[in-house]
């Protein structure tokens, strides 16, 4: 998709070098294999454009699908799980990521998000870690919680695409 993006970006009117993939759960899962898991290319692809996003942006995700992180991990995913975990992905070069996760969390623990970013900070990565003390999965939804932690992941999310330069400062 990024990969697709890139290649269309005129036609679209975006910055291709300003992509950041996002995502929550499941969908911060493929989020962030997008910006980490390697071997997926299809055969007829240009892979002269990358198809790795400039950033992530990432809600309460899947880190790590083995049996150290998911709680489904090989049970649910086979043997295979290593291959589409991004915590074994992690390199010097990995995009600056921002992730967004209550401590609370049930469904896919704290303590993932916490590996993942200090190997992302070991490999001079930059990501931010948005610690949601006391609350579960999904907690930045707007009708799930308050409007307090939908306001505040928002604007955490503007801070960081403004430090990126993907959007402008608000006066």
């Amino acid at each position: 998709a990024v990969r697709w993006i890139r290649e269309h970006a005129s036609e679209l009117g975006v910055d291709p070098q300003r992509i950041a993939a996002g995502g929550g759960s499941a969908g911060g899962h493929v989020a962030a294999c997008t910006g980490t898991v390697i071997g997926f290319e299809e055969p007829a692809e240009n892979k002269k454009i990358s198809s790795v996003p400039n950033a992530m942006v990432l809600f309460n995700p899947v880190v790590d699908t083995t049996e150290t992180g998911w709680k489904g991990g090989p049970s649910q995913l086979g043997k295979r799980c290593r291959e589409i975990s991004p915590i074994h992905f992690i390199n010097k070069g990995t995009p600056p990521t921002i992730i967004f996760h209550g401590t609370a969390d049930k469904t896919v623990l704290f303590e993932n998000v916490e590996r993942f970013t200090e190997k992302m900070k070991q490999n001079d990565n930059r990501c931010e870690l948005v610690a949601y003390e006391g609350e579960g999965h999904g907690f930045f939804n707007l009708r799930k919680n308050s409007e307090d932690n939908y306001h505040s992941t928002i604007k955490k999310l503007d801070q960081f695409l403004t430090s990126l330069g993907y959007i402008e400062p608000k006066q």
